[in-house]
């Protein structure tokens, strides 16, 4: 039968779970139970699951240095590069990440429909959507400093008459221009009784910078294709039709000036969504934000951002909407969950859904109705550092048994780099694994547990990886596991239907035992053995019982958990019982 090593896998290796009360976002308090593990160098990940008395309500946070922009900064990322569209976040996360590593969390609320963000995107500081009226924007300083303000826009063009306003990627009301630029997609929207004048080249629209370009095509078909690194021009309503055919006729030279006030043309980037949650420290119960009163009051699914006086951010999802698992957090619940962790300022992003937080291009949020969230921007940070992944397994056992007896240790190299990867034991046993020039990408090592050929110690081992970069930036990661033969060879040796069920395993030394029928999903249904044992062969029977009644038929598995002076490994075999049939 096919022997299975019980392990953990993925962004919770290494997790400590610990039972704490805290305060309640509604006020009182509440059980909770927290896990925290290590996604990156100084990026760590808490789940906390807390009991409140109007149902459970599950919390991701993940807590970053200032992204400086040297080994971790912080971008908007835009789905599908385009504003029209959606696009699952795990898969945003994986195709703007390059050989980086990242996280990412749903960015702004969007229109259903056309999957355009409804509020400022600011990418490279070329503005790609306007801010949100009467709501507020984040912006990101070069620095990692995160600021938030209320923005207006303000676009005018000139052409052989005066300067009139217009709108950016955004259709305008009758009477009025906008201006398209590549990011909004292949062509303008189709529309009846327009006037659009293609330009073949304009600068990216950068803010408080004059964008010349000359008119290449006039057309009224709407639809018009906007060339790359160009754009169209487009005029709604007699009056402004005229103006454009007017003054932006072909050959024409126009000039082209967008900005925000207040100025934020010295921020890189920028986000909408909303509102501001905390300021100063302090929760803000009443935004004064347009948003309608379910979008604030209501129990769902949130995202948002802060930033610790120290200028670490947090990332924080809330997950939802179920009552057996997670009810979600109204606005101002989640206001004072941002608060509790200490920012000194906090942002809303999008709700619902769309909500997730994921990582390395996997979720680490659960959705809702069990849909990865499609998004049409998110907030992306990147780790441009060595990062060594999760272990293939937490207990190495190179004892021949087939479960665990090599160890896979892959990292990740961001850039050309120098790079050093050891292991080291007990007693100070040391492995050399790789030392020499690096490629960027994913690689990987094995290791059979031996050191020049013998055996190596039982213990703690940590798998080291340093890589001096192309800028002689050096970074380090670190995993840790175990080399533990203390438990081996489990088997099923013998399951007589409707009777019993006979296990055999083998202990190198003397251990705590806990041996257990359990479900396929490693739910106990009942126990079998609990004691200390001595080293050798044992066997277990199951009568096939759970409690006193017989089991039914379906599939279980037979685990065993030894815990010895080196530590805690364990075993399980999958086996099918066929329990009395029912008349």
């Amino acid at each position: 039968m096919l022997l299975l090593r019980k392990l953990l896998i993925g962004v919770a290796v290494a997790a400590i779970g610990v039972s704490v009360a805290v305060s309640a976002a509604t006020g009182g308090s509440r059980q909770g139970k927290v896990t925290s593990s290590l996604l990156l160098p100084g990026v760590t990940y808490t789940r906390e699951v807390d009991f409140t008395s109007r149902g459970p309500i599950v919390l991701d946070v993940v807590t970053t240095p200032k992204p400086d922009g040297t080994l971790y900064s912080l971008s908007p990322a835009l789905s599908n590069n385009a504003l029209h569209g959606t696009e699952p976040l795990t898969r945003l996360d994986s195709r703007v990440a390059g050989n980086a590593t990242t996280v990412a969390i749903n960015g702004d609320y969007f229109d259903r429909a056309t999957g355009a963000p409804n509020g400022m995107l600011l990418r490279n500081g070329v503005l790609e959507s306007p801010p949100g009226t009467g709501r507020s924007s984040l912006g990101i300083a070069t620095d990692g400093t995160l600021t938030t303000g209320r923005i207006s826009f303000a676009g005018i063009w000139q052409g052989k008459g005066q300067r009139r306003a217009l709108t950016l990627n955004t259709p305008a009301k009758t009477g009025k221009f906008t201006l398209y630029t590549p990011v909004y997609g292949p062509t303008t929207p189709r529309e009846s009784g327009v006037v659009e004048a293609v330009i073949g080249k304009l600068p990216a629209a950068e803010l408080d910078t004059p964008l010349d370009g000359t008119v290449s095509l006039v057309t009224t078909a709407g639809g018009a294709r906007i060339p790359p690194g160009g754009a169209v021009l487009v005029a709604r309503g007699p009056q402004s039709t005229a103006q454009l055919r007017a003054e932006a006729p072909v050959g024409q030279k126009l000039e082209v000036v967008l900005s925000l006030s207040p100025d934020w043309s010295s921020l890189g980037s920028a986000i909408g969504g909303g509102p501001l949650l905390v300021r100063n420290g302090k929760p803000i119960f009443h935004t004064g934000e347009s948003f309608a009163p379910r979008q604030l009051n209501g129990r769902q699914a949130r995202g948002a951002i802060g930033q610790l006086p120290d200028g670490r951010v947090v990332l924080v999802s809330v997950e939802g909407t179920k009552p057996s698992y997670s009810i979600g957090m109204s606005n101002y619940e989640l206001a004072v969950e941002l608060s509790r962790l200490g920012v000194t300022t906090a942002f809303g992003l999008g709700a619902g859904s769309a909500s997730g937080l994921a990582f390395d291009g996997k979720l680490l949020t659960r959705p809702a109705n069990g849909i990865t969230p499609k998004v049409s921007d998110a907030l992306v940070l990147s780790y441009s550092g060595v990062y060594a992944a999760p272990l293939a397994v937490d207990v190495l056992s190179p004892n021949g048994d087939g479960v665990a007896d090599t160890e896979t240790l892959a990292y990740r190299v961001t850039r050309p780099s120098h790079l050093i990867a050891t292991l080291a034991g007990p007693g100070g046993a040391r492995v050399t694994l790789a030392n020499g020039p690096t490629t960027p990408g994913l690689h990987a090592l094995g290791w059979n547990g031996t050191v020049g050929g013998s055996p190596a110690p039982e213990g703690k081992w940590t798998f080291t990886v340093t890589g001096t970069d192309d800028r002689n930036v050096a970074t380090t990661a670190q995993r840790t596991f175990s080399l533990d033969d203390t438990l081996s060879s489990l088997a099923v040796v013998g399951v007589r239907a409707h009777r019993s069920a006979t296990a055999s395993y083998r202990l190198t030394r003397p251990a705590a035992i806990l041996v257990q029928i359990q479900r396929p999903n490693g739910v106990a249904v009942a126990t079998l053995r609990s004691g200390t044992q001595p080293a050798g062969q044992e066997r277990v029977t199951w009568h096939g019982k759970i409690g006193r009644r017989r089991a039914p038929s379906g599939r279980y598995q037979l685990a065993v958990q030894a815990t010895s002076s080196i530590g805690t490994s364990s075993l399980a075999a999958p086996f099918s019982w066929r329990g009395h049939k029912r008349h």
